[in-house]
């Protein structure tokens, strides 16, 4: 299955056009942003989507080849006895396992299959903490990881600054609050942008200013002739 599976386009979802769809597992449903399958076409597949975990529901045991990331956005995600309520930020290296579920429901951001293998690190990061933020050249940051390809973060940004100040590799932001404007587009809380390499003077927050989730970098784990 291919969704939104050009990358040198840009590519932007907001909330109110979620399209909801269940998953493999009872009690899971998703929105996929996008996302390219392996050549089977099995389940397996580079993808970014909104996952909504009904109470009591649950993923057996699995491992993720190429990484997982995940930002909950509302409820509680759970991991055996440790628990991750809305803000907590994870990172699963290549390889590693582990057994989802969530006791009263959870809405999480999920990234599949797009780490480096030279990756190893395991992070869990509360973004609530107070000492998780600083300030970096006039914003609000919440450093969550970073390497030579890439970096993530939580950025607050003020009424009508610009995201970017120099061209960017490749872009995606999740609105966590706020209002982001992007070339015409109006995203509000839940509303996904991704941006091809090139310098997007355009993109900026609203009125209110926003909070954002925002990676930078190149693209990972496409598979080959996926257009970049």
């Amino acid at each position: 299955m291919l969704v939104n599976a050009d990358f040198s386009r840009r590519a932007a979802i907001a909330a109110d056009r979620y399209e909801w769809v269940r998953s493999p597992q009872y009690g899971v449903e998703r929105v996929m942003l996008d996302r390219v399958s392996a050549a089977d076409g099995h389940e397996k597949a580079r993808a970014t989507s909104i996952v909504r975990y009904a109470a009591g529901s649950h993923f057996p045991r699995h491992t993720h080849d190429g990484g997982e990331e995940i930002l909950v956005l509302s409820g509680c995600l759970s991991e055996g006895d440790r628990h991750y309520p809305a803000g907590w930020y994870l990172r699963n290296p290549p390889g590693s396992s582990h057994q989802p579920a969530s006791e009263h429901g959870a809405v999480i951001f999920v990234k599949l299959r797009q780490m480096s293998r030279a990756d190893t690190r395991t992070l869990r990061i509360d973004t609530h903490a107070p000492n998780a933020w600083i300030h970096d050249e006039g914003r609000e940051i919440c450093q969550l990881f970073s390497d030579d390809d890439e970096e993530v973060m939580l950025a607050r940004l003020a009424a009508h600054e610009y995201v970017f100040v120099d061209a960017v590799a490749g872009a995606e932001m999740l609105v966590l609050d706020g209002e982001l404007l992007a070339d015409g587009t109006r995203l509000l809380q839940g509303g996904w942008l991704r941006l091809p390499a090139g310098m997007h003077r355009d993109v900026k927050a609203g009125a209110r200013g926003v909070t954002l989730y925002l990676k930078t970098g190149a693209f990972r784990g496409l598979p080959e002739g996926v257009a970049r």
